[in-house]
């Protein structure tokens, strides 16, 4: 290969790497062969988590719905096409593709897509409360839980103070029914309660926003997630909020802000700007006490709404429930109580033969992968284990116990293993697979 080839090679590798739309190539088997950063945004996937299989098996869509796969049969162009499905990370995505065969001399060899995110443009910028049922207030959210009692004080407290508010908390733990209950104890409750999605924000949005807040009256305006914005779109996030002070702010992040600040991920002066009340919602695994009240009030909450027959709960399933770790928290919950109330509309109890198979198999687990330090000391009469599998289940038992010892902060475990933060997420990422 010549020297302007080489040149000419580094420049379109570089050129799919930085490109502001996502680009992904398939083979003629359906098979991943070039998967840019744009393209792992938009659909939440690594490169290597594609390499080894067909799209199939990594999105929720058959055939006929696929872009990729109609170019692969048709040989055609499909252009314009749009695209609306549920990434990795459960995300409703929207895309605008366009997609072309990929000829070698007359023969089709694979396909490409260009996609383009436009899932912000698919929805307002700002979001009014749902229709379909009344506010959510303090005396709403079930908190039999110590630490829940506290973070409801707290948030009662900041409603009272009327000044910006921080909730900070995992996925599903949540943070908007807390946002929307604090707007119902602001003094002034006249106001309309609004969320600014920041997922998929960009800068138009943010000017939309913008203009928005200047022309309409005083607001409770939720920022949910506001950390998955980039810096530069939080610096514009904050210079408009700082403009608008007449509406009331909530915001919500994933994660611990000092954490967030140190990565990267978080601007520190919008931190501070939300600093006066910083609430930290508890993830549903530290808080066992409520799991069961949470299961019985949301059951209550469609049989009012909907008329569902479920109201009741039988011994075995709160067994379930409380032996399982909730990754997804509250949202998990309800929608594993979703999909049983659906599918049982005459029975008015929860058995455990309504479970579906793939949760009652994750509890199993859970249970079959608890690991005791006994095991991992040799007697002598014991059967030795290969000593991949030794160490693989000692890294696991060891780095979980660290991870609970620090209240499952990645930096403060880091520090403590005397490793990157990046080096531990990448052990956590492979022992779950």
């Amino acid at each position: 290969m010549s020297k302007d080839e080489n040149i000419l090679n580094t420049c379109n590798q570089f050129a799919v790497d930085h490109a502001n739309i996502g680009i992904h190539a398939v083979d003629h088997s359906g098979r991943t062969i070039v998967y840019n950063r744009k393209m792992k945004e938009i659909e939440g996937l690594n490169l290597e988590d594609i390499q080894d299989h067909s799209i199939l098996e990594l999105f929720n869509f058959d055939k006929t719905e696929s872009t990729l796969l109609k170019v692969l049969q048709s040989g055609e162009p499909q252009l314009r096409v749009k695209q609306k499905y549920w990434n990795t990370n459960k995300v409703e995505i929207t895309t605008m593709n366009d997609t072309y065969p990929i000829y070698e001399q007359q023969e089709l060899i694979g396909a490409i897509e260009f996609a383009q995110d436009i899932t912000a443009l698919e929805k307002f910028v700002l979001q009014p409360l749902r229709k379909n049922r009344g506010p959510i207030t303090f005396n709403q959210i079930t908190a039999q839980s110590l630490a829940m009692k506290s973070v409801i004080s707290t948030a009662e407290q900041a409603a009272a103070a009327d000044l910006p508010v921080l909730l900070i908390g995992e996925t599903g733990v949540g943070k908007d029914n807390l946002a929307e209950a604090i707007h119902y104890g602001f003094a002034d409750n006249e106001r309309i309660f609004h969320t600014f999605h920041c997922l998929h924000a960009d800068t138009d949005i943010i000017q939309q926003l913008e203009e928005t807040l200047q022309q309409q009256p005083p607001m409770t305006l939720f920022c949910e997630r506001m950390d998955t914005l980039s810096i530069s779109l939080q610096q514009a996030l904050l210079y408009v909020l700082q403009k608008t002070p007449a509406h009331q702010f909530i915001a919500s992040i994933g994660d611990d802000p000092v954490e967030l600040i140190a990565s990267g991920t978080l601007l520190k002066e919008l931190y501070y700007f939300f600093a006066s009340f910083a609430i930290r919602i508890p993830p549903l695994r530290k808080r066992p006490e409520d799991i069961i009240p949470c299961a019985e009030a949301y059951l209550k909450i469609r049989v009012e709404s909907l008329g569902t027959g479920l109201t009741k709960i039988d011994d075995k399933v709160n067994e379930l429930l409380l032996a399982y770790d909730w990754p997804g928290n509250l949202r998990e919950l309800e929608l594993l109580l979703d999909e049983v109330s659906s599918m049982h509309t005459t029975e008015d109890t929860l058995t455990q033969d309504m479970l579906p198979l793939q949760f009652k198999m994750k509890v199993e687990a859970i249970a079959n992968d608890a690991s005791q330090p006994s095991d991992f000391i040799v007697q002598s009469d014991s059967k030795l284990l290969p000593f991949d599998q030794y160490l693989r289940g000692a890294e696991k038992y060891y780095l979980q116990k660290a991870m609970e010892l620090h209240d499952h902060n990645i930096t403060k475990t880091a520090n403590s293993l005397g490793m990157s933060r990046q080096n531990l997420q990448y052990r956590l990422r492979k022992l779950k697979e």
